[in-house]
């Protein structure tokens, strides 16, 4: 005749060991993965905000130089609508430009600002050009 130790319940207790560490395991991958994607929003929004910025810019310098050679325009403030397109949407776009004078050429400083948000997220990113006559 045998008799059985008995290990009544250490079973029981590995499985809710291994049980635990794959909650805490799978709770780790799930904030990982959150924080992943909350990186990218903030990628994918500044990396509109600095093209509506810089589309803003090239704006306002074909503002001031016209291609038919008018006299351009230089306004301490303005704004610009970005296109309808899909890349452009919830962005706005703030305008400055400043004349300047060196000796005798005129020099200007256009900053554009722009702004882009969606819910909790806002994006701002701005772009400094120089140009001169």
């Amino acid at each position: 005749m045998t008799l059985r130790s008995h290990q009544g319940g250490s079973a029981l207790i590995i499985g809710i060991f291994v049980i635990t560490v794959m909650f805490l395991l799978a709770a780790a991958l799930i904030n990982i993965v959150e924080d992943a994607d909350t990186g990218l929003t903030q990628e994918v929004w500044g990396t509109r905000a600095l093209a509506a910025a810089n589309s803003g810019a090239d704006a306002a310098l074909a503002l001031l130089f016209p291609l038919n050679g008018a006299v351009g325009v230089c306004s301490a403030n303005s704004t610009w609508t970005p296109p309808a397109v899909v890349g452009f949407h919830a962005c706005n776009v703030t305008l400055s430009c400043t004349a300047y004078s060196v000796g005798s050429v005129t020099q200007y400083r256009i900053t554009s600002q722009a702004v882009c948000e969606s819910g909790d997220t806002r994006v701002s990113r701005q772009v400094e050009v120089e140009a001169r006559d």
